[in-house]
């Protein structure tokens, strides 16, 4: 399966899950292996009948894992910015329908806490999106993380940042330090999980998620115990699984 193929897979499971499920609000991820994602969605989007749209449009709720402590407001680098870019703009949406943590918040363990009982409130998670970092790390839930860890403030490991210094001009100092980010306890607490995987660079990381027994040194591994995990990958990303056969 190439990447093509896998964004427009997730963008129907998402616009699906919106229409046959609404009850409960969709948690959604940043990332490079979102972007294709979200350019599907809103394609597919435009291609159901207007009743449709308008029944997507007039009930949609999402809750973003996480978002970046300290940027300016408006900062095109943080995950508001690329949510409102990619979906919120593109899909009509209000920004109340796209929940994020406030990263520019005085207090972020206290909004944390009061993003955590927000999405609480609203029913939690009816189907959780997730991405899958180098290090193992879903949502910003760094290494070690156990599966009982709660939304809260954390600081970004050298290898997140390293990661991610891409959005930052390629310097990893220039990544905010720390984040806001649902805990694996939000994420396993989910009705579904569907995680995605794309590029050769996630694969040996991948096979140790899912094959592994789940340990906090690799915070994706948890994901083992849910129920309902679907996994959704590309080729590149499978390699290590399809050696020897």
């Amino acid at each position: 399966v190439d990447g093509p193929a896998v964004a427009a897979a997730v963008a129907a499971r998402l616009l699906e899950e919106r229409l046959q499920r609404p009850r409960l609000p969709l948690g959604l991820a940043t990332g490079r292996t979102m972007e294709p994602v979200y350019a599907a969605l809103v394609e597919q989007l435009e291609q159901l009948s207007g009743a449709q749209q308008q029944a997507i449009r007039q009930g949609w709720l999402s809750f973003n894992l996480d978002e970046y402590v300290g940027l300016v407001l408006h900062d095109p680098r943080s995950f508001k910015a690329f949510m409102a870019a990619r979906l919120q703009r593109p899909l009509g949406l209000q920004p109340e329908q796209v929940l994020l943590p406030d990263g520019l918040a005085s207090d972020p363990q206290a909004e944390a806490r009061r993003y955590g009982a927000a999405l609480a409130v609203a029913g939690g998670v009816g189907l959780q999106l997730l991405g899958l970092g180098l290090n193992g790390h879903v949502g910003f839930n760094e290494p070690p993380c156990g599966a009982q860890a709660p939304c809260r403030c954390l600081t970004l490991s050298a290898a997140t940042r390293a990661q991610n210094a891409g959005a930052f001009g390629g310097d990893p100092k220039a990544v905010p330090a720390q984040a806001i980010t649902l805990g694996l306890a939000e994420i396993l607490a989910a009705e579904r999980i569907l995680l995605v995987v794309t590029g050769a660079s996630k694969a040996a990381i991948l096979k140790r998620a899912l094959q592994e027994p789940p340990c906090p040194e690799v915070p994706a591994s948890w994901l083992q115990h849910h129920p309902r995990l679907e996994v959704v990958v590309d080729r590149a990303a499978l390699g290590t699984f399809l050696q020897g056969r």
